[in-house]
């Protein structure tokens, strides 16, 4: 165990491990993630029996944790073999490269959650370019980069909403075949269904 111990701790293979650690948090971190959620669409708008429904909730997180491990694995990977490539020196534009590979290999393969997964990252992107208020978030940790992610502008993220929600409302009524099939499947529910019922059950208890 004392020879495991001292590998653990040597420097000389810590972005290895980082590889093989980055891989187990992220097969973890998608578990967590797709879970839930899938259970609760399965619930929802699940259709067949209940077996049925309990495989398409397997498929989805193991997809979805599979995915996140190739990615975080690949993702670390490819820094590495660059930092190597570069003499041991990391650049800034490494991470963008990375990321590009890693994202096109793991996620370009069009599925149902890889959408899902793209479009969230999307939107994580485009909110970014929001410009940030002066105080941090109230968050009890900054992590071991130190770096306190900053809110954004509250006057442009209320136009920012404003705009999303307007949008997305557009899309929905007049094209309803560009929207990511879960948000329509939700979309659906709230806007749509809420409009029709046949009885005081139907109005207040089930959906229909």
């Amino acid at each position: 165990m004392s020879g495991l111990e001292t590998i653990l701790s040597n420097p000389a293979y810590h972005d290895y491990l980082a590889i093989l650690k980055g891989a187990r948090n992220g097969f973890v971190y998608g578990v967590k993630v797709r879970f839930p959620h899938a259970l609760i669409m399965a619930i929802l708008f699940g259709r067949g029996d209940w077996q049925t429904r309990l495989r398409a909730i397997y498929r989805a997180t193991k997809q979805h944790a599979l995915n996140l491990a190739k990615f975080v694995s690949l993702y670390k990977t490819l820094l590495l073999v660059q930092k190597k490539m570069n003499g041991g020196k990391e650049r800034s534009f490494d991470t963008f490269i990375a990321g590009l590979i890693g994202g096109y290999v793991v996620f370009g393969d069009r599925n149902a959650v890889n959408e899902q997964i793209v479009l969230y990252v999307c939107s994580r992107v485009v909110a970014s370019f929001l410009s940030r208020a002066k105080a941090p978030y109230n968050m009890s940790s900054a992590g071991s980069s130190g770096v306190k992610p900053l809110p954004p502008d509250s006057t442009q993220f209320s136009i920012f909403a404003a705009v999303c929600w307007g949008a997305v409302m557009w899309l929905f009524n007049e094209r309803g075949e560009a929207i990511q099939p879960g948000m329509f499947n939700s979309m659906t529910y709230l806007y749509r269904d809420s409009e029709h019922w046949n009885s005081l059950r139907t109005l207040l208890w089930h959906n229909n």
